[in-house]
């Protein structure tokens, strides 16, 4: 189990440096422990056993001490066929994105961030992203929308030192912006 940098580090808000590639097994290896760290803390029966872990679908290295440009996102599309949607990536990149935005009507989460900031937190509704792939060992060119979009674009501002909470309007968290699509 990792242990997770909480947002009262100024580490946290700095920027992170990119990787050389091919990966060094140091920075593989922190990816693959990033990856057990959200797979083992998607599983009941592990936080049972550990209660101070938090269910998390996303991490990026800076949150594990480390101000490199590599994040990790795990979750279920469909848990009864075990299916997920898991990017390992290494210097991740968004390329394109769309003018429509969208946002989580619970609201965003993050392990680095014990308090709750209540509001939305506006992001693209549609991304591309380039990165190094470190599960396929190669670059790719990754299409999201919609949920999968907020998740590669809240661990890809980890990298740039942004958390979700700077994203919310803080006069009025709660605004509503014409067109946003409500996820």
């Amino acid at each position: 189990m990792l242990k997770i940098v909480k947002d009262t580090v100024s580490s946290l808000r700095a920027p992170s440096k990119e990787v050389e590639l091919p990966l060094s097994q140091k920075d593989e290896d922190l990816l693959l422990q990033m990856w057990e760290h959200l797979k083992e803390s998607q599983d009941p029966s592990f936080r049972e056993k550990h209660p101070s872990l938090r269910e998390g679908i996303g991490l990026a290295a800076p949150q594990v001490g480390v101000n490199k440009r590599l994040i990790v996102i795990h979750y279920p599309v469909d848990e009864e066929k075990k299916e997920y949607i898991t990017y390992l990536l290494a210097n991740p990149k968004i390329v394109s994105q769309s003018v429509k935005e969208c946002y989580l009507e619970a609201g965003e989460g993050c392990l680095s961030v014990d308090k709750e900031h209540p509001g939305y937190a506006y992001r693209s509704y549609r991304i591309r992203v380039e990165a190094y792939d470190a599960l396929k060992k190669e670059n790719v060119l990754i299409k999201a929308m919609g949920f999968d979009a907020i998740a590669l674009q809240h661990e890809i501002d980890h990298l740039s030192g942004i958390l979700f909470y700077d994203r919310i309007d803080k006069k009025n968290p709660f605004y509503k912006k014409d067109g946003a699509i409500a996820l």
